[in-house]
């Protein structure tokens, strides 16, 4: 372990030819390869994460519309991080210190318990697994309300598919969803649509000349039970994400409006979310959570 890094400890796991390693500082996912093989686009040890790779979102995904939400009868406010939209992005707990659970060669589990703040005064605690088997990689968070009341509450996850050097214009997209999310000018959701010729990835398609900042519901499954947003190169490896019932959101993205332009269109977000973009003004699939109540989600990765 080093504890100099941006991203704190980096905590290493492995099975065979499958390395991970995740970070003290927000349990991001910050490598996963296969045989040598990035599954996700890495981030170096002594780099803070460009774009959110392999950050953990909770206590929402994505974007929180002027960082305000009434919840219960009472308003809150957040703090705004994506000043150029006046959004509250990706929740809490992307730079906070994770603490060690258990460790062991193929496995870890973190913890954090979120401090109540007066813009989110409940005390949720969340605990991450990351396993590595033959199967690949998979992930199951938990959350706990340690609190007297009712919490709201949403999580997500940000890898960045790797197109293993490859040009992201050369490589295919799949994505199991039936139903695209409309947004405006700030990507905030303003309804939905059934995919057409142009949203629809259910039969992979090529991404050249394809920009994507995009949510999706209703996930297809397939015969057991999970869904998958897959990136193939040229090659015909491909490296995939998929999530199980305990979610049916997607987040696609292509990096082209990222503000680093080193990272554009480096790979490809393929974000599991219990819920889409401003879900605690809308409440479109947002998670009451109950006093002493949990919510947990299971998603992974693998190279196919």
């Amino acid at each position: 372990m080093t504890t100099t890094a941006p991203s704190g400890a980096q905590y290493r796991i492995s099975h065979g030819d499958h390395h991970a390693t995740i970070t003290e500082v927000g349990a991001a996912l910050r490598e996963y390869a296969v045989g040598g093989r990035n599954v996700v686009t890495p981030f170096g040890e002594h780099e803070m994460p460009p774009a959110g790779h392999g950050a953990v979102l909770v206590p929402w995904p994505n974007r929180l519309e002027d960082g305000q939400y009434t919840y219960a009868g009472v308003g809150y406010q957040v703090p705004i991080n994506e000043p150029e939209l006046g959004t509250a992005l990706h929740g809490l707990a992307s730079w906070v210190r994770w603490t060690v659970v258990t460790h062991d060669d193929d496995a870890v589990t973190l913890a954090v318990a979120l401090v109540p703040t007066p813009g989110y005064p409940f005390p949720v605690r969340i605990e991450i697994t990351y396993a590595l088997s033959d199967a690949g990689l998979s992930v199951r968070t938990v959350a706990t309300n340690d609190g007297d009341t009712t919490a709201p509450y949403g999580v997500g996850f940000h890898p960045w598919l790797s197109p293993a050097g490859a040009s992201l214009d050369d490589c295919t997209l799949r994505l199991d969803a039936a139903t695209h999310v409309t947004i405006d000018e700030r990507l905030l959701p303003t309804g939905t649509e059934p995919v057409d010729e142009r949203t629809d990835f259910r039969t992979p398609r090529l991404l050249r000349g394809v920009v994507l900042d995009d949510a999706y519901l209703d996930a297809t499954r397939d015969a057991e039970g999970l869904s998958w947003m897959q990136l193939a190169a040229p090659d015909g490896r491909t490296a995939a994400v998929w999530m199980d019932d305990s979610m049916d959101t997607w987040q696609v993205c292509t990096g082209d409006a990222l503000s680093i332009l080193a990272v554009r269109r480096t790979g490809l977000a393929a974000e599991p979310m219990s819920c889409i973009a401003n879900a605690f003004r809308t409440g479109d699939r947002l998670v009451h959570l109950a006093p002493g109540a949990q919510h947990a989600v299971t998603w992974g990765a693998t190279l196919l």
